[in-house]
């Protein structure tokens, strides 16, 4: 038998009993939230906003929220990430300071790209904290950068037409590819509004002692100030910063 905390955050249990409605219902208004919970409608719509924030609710046409793609997303596995994270903190920080941008840590789960941490720019147009989002790896920066690591069998294991996972038009297909050949010969990647409008981002993959891609580093910026010109700046920031976070990943135990 399980019993209620005694000191419960009622904030947190409409959050969680939102998210098994999301599951289980496939679809919940405002007004079906307010009324099973017992709370105003106000609170539900914000509670249901910070869910769509952090991609466990998206809201459809009609004004409904139905789940998220966090609600489906795959366990990650491979190595812990915490140790990951606390290790990358520190160039995230110092990215973000000289290319005076939102940089981000990022990991692959499949064909998904998965932000583990951001270091925020503090200028006042900017991309916003990224930590749970989840893209699609095939349009995020980071993702390319790291899906340009595999070889072609794996690619196709993942995106050909007829695999269970994920499939890509033929367009879709042969656009990536090209963009993937491209990152391998300059050694980054770029997504130019592809998962965002207005938003851009440089992506490089990083890789630890033995060469394995363990995630990658981004820099998302507004598009009207990452333009053709900025791009190089950025890119040696970024590599300066992948440089110094490999150098740290060596002496990782995990790694």
């Amino acid at each position: 038998m399980k019993n209620k905390p005694p000191y419960a955050l009622a904030s947190v249990d409409n959050a969680l009993l939102l998210l098994q409605m999301l599951r289980d219902q496939g679809a919940v208004r405002v007004s079906e939230a307010a009324e099973e919970l017992g709370i105003a409608r106000s609170t539900a719509h914000r509670l249901l906003a910070m869910l769509v924030y952090r991609d466990f609710a998206l809201q459809d046409d009609r004004r409904t929220y139905v789940p998220g793609p966090a609600l489906g997303a795959d366990q990650v596995l491979g190595p812990a990430n915490q140790p990951l994270r606390k290790a990358l903190h520190p160039h995230l920080e110092a990215l973000c300071e000289r290319a005076r941008e939102t940089a981000n840590l990022m990991v692959r789960v499949g064909t998904q790209t998965r932000f583990l941490a951001s270091a925020e720019s503090d200028q006042v147009l900017h991309v916003g904290d990224r930590r749970g989002t989840i893209l699609p790896a095939h349009r995020s920066s980071g993702g390319k950068a790291m899906l340009a690591e595999l070889d072609r069998d794996r690619l196709e294991q993942l995106y050909r037409p007829g695999t269970p996972e994920s499939v890509l038009p033929d367009r879709e297909w042969k656009a990536l590819l090209r963009e993937l050949a491209a990152a391998r010969k300059q050694g980054y990647a770029l997504n130019r509004e592809q998962t965002e409008t207005g938003v851009s981002a440089v992506g490089m993959a990083l890789h630890d002692g033995s060469g394995q891609v363990v995630g990658a580093l981004s820099v998302s910026a507004p598009t009207a100030r990452l333009g053709a010109d900025r791009i190089p700046a950025v890119v040696r920031e970024a590599r300066s910063a992948v440089a110094r976070a490999e150098q740290d990943l060596r002496s990782l135990p995990e790694w």
